[in-house]
This record gives structure tokens, C-alpha cells and sequence, in this order.
């Protein structure tokens, strides 16, 4: 069995790792640690592309350990049976370590995580609530640019989960030991509603955001007014109508167990977010 010094002088590949949330944190870290990393992308110098599986060969050969980000979300249908073939592949050409990023309180996402759990490499789970980066690297960022954030969120309380956070845990279970066979949920320390994380954003910015609650079928009108994909609404609906129904408002201990210390905080977000200029109008 390979050992952590090994990995780290191993070839890696991230999915997602161009332009997503967490693959291109996950990148970076690697990268700063000198672990050699090949990205998963269509744009990539070996494309990846989750619709072309005669794309996934080339990008997992000579590869280690993957982390597994699909797109657009485990959720969606068809994710399940991609999983189950991209896995197959992965330990048929050599992969020895997977890590999956998956969605905290998502049943479609478990079956992805039983699916990876049974594959014979070594596996851990990283399983995660909101991005707090959905308001900045996301749809609802021009929502905050416009200074009114309408979702059909209510009054329901999240643990938003900062991506930097999960970029530390993911490549922890790449590189160390220690981290096979584990499920790590990650939330932020506090609960906070959409209403209280958009005042955040405000205080950060200092300017005048509010949270409007508005209803299903105004949202999906918003969503069609906008020209957003089908799929893409689809999975918008899912998210805020079905998973965002208090399933999730509850802490949870995944970032303290992976490293020893406390989750960052969406206040601390949302000011680093306001410093890079992301919200400025």
C-alpha cells in the first residue's frame, strides 16, 4: 500500500480543477506542495469531459489519486451511473486513492458515496454543506451586486461550509495518511439563514444588501427570465425546495476530525470576499 510520501511524489488528478469551486483550490494546494497534478477539464492539455467517457482513459493514466468532483452536482440524474463507470475505470488503470466530493443531506449523492465506498481503492468522503462561495463564484453573486438577494430560501438555518475549508480537507485525504475510509461532513461553525449571511455580506461590503424571500414558482420564472439551462434549473429547484428544507441545520465536526482545528467562520468569508473586489458594483 502506497504511503502518504508516496502520493505526494505520485500524479494526481483533480476534476474540476480549472475553473471549480473546489478542484481549482484543490490545484492550487497540491501544486504549492509540490505533488505533481494533472487537471481534469475540456479545456485541459488531456481533455476531461464527464458526457465523453472516451476522455476519462488518457486523463487517468499514470494517475495515483483523483479527486472526484462531478458537475454539475451528484444530484442530477445520470450522475449515479457515471460514478459507477468513471470509478471502474479508475481502479482498472491503477488508481489507488479516490476522494469524492459530495452533497451533505442529498440522497442521489449517497448512492454516489456507496458506489465509490465499494470500489476497492481507498476512498474517503467529503461531504459538504452550502458553499459559502455560492454568493461570490456563483449565480446568486449578481444577486449581491444588485442589492437584492431573492431566493425561496425562507427562514431556514445552513451551516455554510467555506471552500477553503474543503479544498484543506480534500487534499489532506489525498496526500496524508490517516484519512482512508472516512466520511468527514463539513459544515461552517454556526447556523446561519439566508437573511443573516446576506447581512454579513453587507456589513463586509458596506453597502445596502437585503434578503427577499420569495416564492417557488417566482424563483423558477426568475431562473427562465434569465435563460438559465434546464438542467441547471432543474437542479437550482431540487436544491432550494428539497434539500433546503432544515434537513441541514445542524453543525456537524468533518473539518475539525480531518484537521484539527475549528471551520472559518462565513463573517471571515465574506470580508476576504468584499477585499478581492468580487461584489464591487
Amino acid at each position: 500500500m502506497m504511503t502518504a510520501d508516496t502520493y505526494q511524489g505520485q500524479l494526481t488528478l483533480v476534476l474540476g480543477g480549472s475553473a471549480g469551486k473546489t478542484g481549482r483550490r484543490v490545484a492550487e494546494r497540491l501544486a504549492a506542495r509540490g505533488v505533481p497534478i494533472r487537471i481534469g477539464s475540456r479545456a485541459a492539455e488531456l481533455p476531461f469531459d464527464w458526457e465523453e467517457q472516451r476522455t476519462w482513459a488518457a486523463a487517468l493514466r499514470d494517475v495515483a489519486a483523483v479527486y472526484v468532483a462531478y458537475v454539475p452536482d451528484l444530484a442530477v440524474p445520470g450522475a449515479a451511473a457515471a460514478i459507477r463507470s468513471f470509478t471502474q475505470l479508475a481502479v482498472q488503470s491503477g488508481v489507488q486513492r479516490l476522494v469524492l466530493l459530495s452533497g451533505r443531506g442529498e440522497e442521489e449523492a449517497q448512492v454516489c458515496e456507496q458506489i465509490v465506498q465499494s470500489c476497492g481503492a481507498e476512498w474517503t468522503i467529503v461531504r459538504a454543506s452550502w458553499f459559502a462561495q455560492n454568493f461570490s463564484e456563483s449565480f446568486m453573486r449578481d444577486l449581491v451586486v444588485s442589492g437584492e438577494v431573492a431566493l425561496p430560501a425562507g427562514n431556514v438555518a445552513e451551516p455554510f461550509v467555506d471552500a477553503e475549508d474543503i479544498a484543506d480537507v480534500a487534499v489532506a485525504a489525498l496526500t496524508d495518511d490517516g484519512h482512508a475510509r472516512r466520511v468527514y461532513e463539513l459544515t461552517g461553525p454556526r447556523l446561519l439563514t439566508f437573511a443573516e449571511a446576506v447581512g454579513e455580506i453587507a456589513r463586509a461590503t458596506g453597502r445596502d444588501v437585503r434578503y427577499v424571500p420569495i416564492g417557488h414558482a417566482e424563483f423558477v420564472a426568475a431562473l427562465e427570465a434569465e435563460g438559465v439551462p434546464a438542467d441547471v434549473e432543474a437542479l437550482l429547484t431540487y436544491l432550494f425546495t428539497t434539500v433546503l428544507d432544515g434537513r441541514n441545520a445542524q453543525l456537524a465536526d468533518g473539518v475539525q476530525r480531518a484537521l484539527g482545528r475549528q471551520p472559518r467562520d462565513f463573517a471571515a468569508y465574506a470580508r476576504n470576499a468584499a477585499a478581492s473586489g468580487v461584489w464591487n458594483t
